[in-house]
């Protein structure tokens, strides 16, 4: 049974292990010049060349559509081929039983997938050490290994996504009992998964840190213009590595306000008509806290990287189990 799973199994297990070698060897080959910049004391963003930062958006789609592509192709097909073929039935009337069957299957793509994606999730989070949160004074940055858009493709949650994608897209083929529309359905449902967990899930994982600032010219971040007219006043932590999940202006009682009354000799009017001669924003920042205003913040520091990692990893683990028992489960009593 593991022989004759295999043979169904190795040609798209070589395709992907062939592109995952590709990419690891490009990104060994060029992984050692950045950790010699960050060494040498000059800004990394500033020495990026356009390979640098192709293979870095490279990584990002890779890293963010491999598990997707894993479930869609190698889950879905795995129970939904079978049944729509109806091979199922000469297997399942051998001496195999359908639990044999299953197993043997579903444990030889979860150890392909676990490696594939631990291989190109070491790789990638290697060579990007470096630039992760690297940034210019003129020119933007790259963001910080801890915001939404980096964290899932690093360190070892790309393995829980892709095992979780797997089991989703052999539970879904299971229950249509058609390849294609599987496919699509596992697809949907992946997508839906990858952007509710960063805005409802992860922020909620572990208790984030709440600290109210004196707002002050130095921890000032920005000032932003809502199209409903009130204004978004924002302030760093301190360590641009954190992940802000919460920035709001409040009063001497803790109650939130619209800072933008507050700042109106700072701000020019919009649109603006005429020259205005505005306050320097020191001023401004004092008039607020004398006033009693202070900036909330609702963060994750940077060192929470790798236990907010291992506590997501094993939430996609434990629902990758659930998916697996389903899929049992299903196979046994619902599938004639």
């Amino acid at each position: 049974m593991i022989w004759l799973s295999w043979r169904q199994f190795r040609i798209q297990a070589v395709t992907v292990y062939a592109a995952v070698a590709a990419f690891a060897v490009a990104l060994a080959i060029t992984g050692p010049r950045l950790f010699d910049l960050q060494r040498s004391g000059l800004n990394v963003f500033d020495q990026l060349t356009r390979i640098d930062r192709n293979l870095y958006d490279a990584g990002l789609v890779l890293m963010a559509v491999a598990p997707a592509i894993i479930g869609a192709f190698w889950g879905s097909p795995m129970v939904a081929r079978e049944l729509e073929t109806g091979t199922h039935r000469l297997a399942w009337t051998q001496s195999v039983t359908r639990t044999r069957w299953l197993a043997t299957k579903l444990g030889i793509a979860i150890l392909a997938t676990a490696a594939a994606m631990g291989v190109l999730a070491l790789a990638v989070t290697w060579w990007a050490e470096p630039i992760d949160g690297a940034t210019s004074e003129t020119r933007g940055g790259i963001p910080a290994r801890l915001t939404p858009v980096a964290f899932a493709m690093r360190g070892v949650v790309p393995v829980g996504y892709a095992v979780f994608a797997l089991a989703l897209g052999v539970a879904v083929g299971a229950v249509l009992r058609r390849t294609v529309p599987a496919m699509a359905v596992t697809l949907a449902l992946f997508t839906l998964v990858q952007l509710a967990v960063p805005a409802w899930v992860r922020p909620h994982l572990l208790p984030p840190t709440q600290e109210t600032v004196t707002i002050t010219e130095e921890n000032f971040d920005g000032l932003g213009i809502k199209p409903d007219g009130t204004a978004q006043l924002t302030m760093s932590t301190g360590s641009p590595d954190d992940w802000i999940l919460s920035n709001r202006t409040v009063d001497a009682s803790g109650q939130a306000v619209n800072p933008l009354p507050l700042l109106t000799d700072c701000v020019p009017p919009r649109p603006l008509t005429e020259p205005t001669q505005r306050l320097p924003l020191g001023t401004c920042f004092e008039r607020l806290t004398d006033a009693g205003y202070r900036q909330q913040l609702t963060y994750h520091p940077a060192s929470r990287f790798w236990p907010l990692q291992w506590t997501e990893t094993a939430l996609f683990l434990a629902l990758s189990g659930l998916l697996a028992w389903f899929c049992f489960w299903w196979t046994r009593r619902r599938l004639a």
